[in-house]
């Protein structure tokens, strides 16, 4: 399993793009649901590698600071979607 991770994240990924996109732009619910498969894809690999914090100590630090930039970014278009 520890082979594939790396794998496993990328693909999260480019699935949360692209349910981003294409939500946007052409199927709402066909986009949630490619974003909610690529959250819990990549969901599988940050909890993966936060059992093993040794081991995945640099990738964990960014994980963490991806998950500190999106909350912030949330609550920032929040207070201009509300304002």
């Amino acid at each position: 399993m520890n082979k594939y991770l790396k794998e496993i994240e990328t693909a999260g990924i480019i699935m949360l793009f692209i349910g981003v996109i294409v939500g946007h732009f052409i199927n709402k619910t066909f986009g949630a649901i490619a974003a909610i498969i690529g959250i819990l894809l990549w969901g599988v690999t940050v909890v993966i590698k936060a059992m093993n914090w040794q081991q995945y100590r640099r990738d964990n630090l960014v994980n963490i600071a991806i998950i500190l930039g999106a909350i912030a970014f949330s609550f920032i278009s929040l207070l201009f979607f509300y304002l």
